[in-house]
């Protein structure tokens, strides 16, 4: 009874938290998405130039067209609530990926839970973005690659391409997947050459595993990543997109650890644990060395990618911690599928009345209103203010599902835009440029921006931008401008 209840608050806690802190709304990029998934739903195509942008006819890819179709699907059914409810599932997903990742390594009941509440906690700013299917189906690859590495048996590993299918089609990411399956290859390599070689490096307890399926495999995963609308355009330009320059300069999430957080020491902690079990065998597990000294490299360099440190410490870590060597194999299963059946039926109840107890779309919107310029929204919209538009960065992506019909400046989607176009947007925002010398601001009908931004104090306090500009709409949220020219 104990283990099931555990097993039922470590499934479904983070979950109600979501519901009833309401965090997926104030989620920047999600709009976008949507508004995206509703234009193929409505046109039957996936996009090629730059929808709901002022420079739609500019090419653009959809990387995360299969994300964009889920939520906007589940937006027409459910409304603003879908949006709650899509992270409500990805937490319970990554709690139950995480604990099976521990568990599949034979970790005792109580590691598995104490290492799967830890990845959540670290990994606690989960958003309802595509990535979050990265990180899902991250889990997923290497569940199976360490069973194989158990067991020696390849069979698990040939539902990887179809693996690999689905996740091109959600996020740009699967390029760490591909990395992972690289990695375990390369390790299976150089594991037989040093068993060939009659070297004792190599751990007793790593299955041989043959190298020619592990290469099939690869090989039809790297081919399944094809299967898009794009065909194979998006892998060569997915570094591009997830590591920018622009990003490394402008968003937080790009920086290097701080540790300011706690999140951050607890990271450190997995980490250093993990690396002390692997130094703590004496013989050579490469494979689980490699991905951790990969993962680890990225964490500390990219705050958002923590979860690729995370994950393989969690396998690693759960390696040490195995189950009563005096219990059956078939007693050890019953009592599993006991836990699993009253854990998952209690949680899914649970995690059910959190979403019927979720506010409707209407005080939903309140709640959104308090994030978003939407009061600022129906000015625009109401008094017909020209256009074009020029907007704040963090509103794009809101913009281009609340107020369609004004094309924006600028939004979330950072592999669109580019360096070169974003760079100059946030210098002249950051006050680097003359807003005169920037072409968006100089063209612009209506102005839309943060009221307490740096750029809208200085069109109302400086004489020379003031007399140019006029406010024509204010609340504690926006600002709303239009050159006087307009105004006339």
């Amino acid at each position: 009874m104990l283990r099931i209840v555990a097993l039922t608050v470590l499934f479904s806690a983070a979950a109600v938290y979501e519901g009833a802190h309401l965090s997926a709304l104030s989620t920047i990029e999600v709009w976008v998405h949507l508004r995206t998934g509703l234009w193929i739903l409505q046109n039957h195509s996936v996009p090629h130039t730059g929808l709901f942008s002022q420079y739609s006819n500019l090419p653009w890819n959809d990387s995360s067209w299969g994300f964009d179709v889920l939520i906007s699907g589940a937006h027409r059914l459910l409304g603003l609530r879908a949006i709650v409810i899509v992270l409500m599932l990805f937490k319970v997903a990554l709690a139950v990926a995480t604990y099976l990742l521990a568990r599949g390594a034979r970790a005792s009941f109580w590691t598995a839970v104490l290492l799967s509440a830890m990845a959540q906690y670290v990994i606690s700013g989960l958003q309802p973005l595509p990535y979050a299917f990265s990180i899902l189906f991250f889990a997923v690859e290497l569940g199976l690659l360490v069973r194989c590495r158990q067991t020696g048996e390849v069979r698990d590993l040939f539902w990887l391409p179809v693996l690999f299918v689905l996740w091109a089609n959600v996020h740009l990411q699967f390029v760490a997947g591909l990395i992972l399956l690289g990695l375990f290859v390369i390790a299976v390599g150089l594991e037989q050459m040093l068993r060939s070689a009659g070297t004792s490096w190599v751990s007793r307890d790593i299955a041989s595993v043959p190298l020619g399926p592990v290469g099939a495999v690869a090989g039809l995963s790297l081919v399944g990543t094809w299967v898009t609308p794009y065909f194979f355009h998006q892998l060569p330009e997915a570094f591009r997109t997830l590591y920018s320059h622009v990003g490394f300069e402008h968003f937080s999430e790009m920086t290097s650890m701080s540790f300011r957080r706690p999140q951050e020491f607890a990271i450190m902690l997995l980490l250093m644990t993990a690396f002390l079990v692997l130094g703590r065998q004496r013989s050579l597990a490469l494979f689980e060395l490699l991905i951790l000294v990969a993962g680890t490299l990225v964490a500390f360099r990219i705050q958002r990618d923590g979860w690729l440190a995370v994950l393989p410490a969690v396998a690693i870590v759960s390696s040490v911690s195995r189950w009563n060597r005096g219990e059956s194999e078939s007693m050890v299963h019953a009592v599993r599928s006991r836990e699993w059946i009253w854990g998952a039926a209690l949680t899914a109840v649970i995690v059910v009345f959190a979403v019927v107890r979720l506010p409707e779309s209407r005080a939903l919107m309140a709640t959104v209103s308090q994030q978003y310029p939407v009061k600022a929204c129906d000015y625009i919209r109401e008094n017909r203010l020209p256009q074009p538009l020029f907007n704040d960065y963090s509103w794009g992506s809101f913009l281009t599902w609340y107020l369609p019909e004004y094309p924006v400046a600028v939004d979330g989607r950072v592999e669109f835009y580019g360096d070169d176009m974003l760079g100059s947007y946030f210098d002249v925002v950051g006050g680097k440029q003359l807003l005169e010398s920037d072409a968006r601001v100089a063209r612009a009908g209506t102005l839309l921006l943060e009221r307490e931004s740096g750029m809208a104090k200085a069109l109302v306090n400086l004489p020379k931008l003031s007399a140019e500009y006029r406010l024509v709409y204010s609340d504690d949220l926006a600002s709303v401008f239009v050159p006087q020219a307009h105004s006339d």
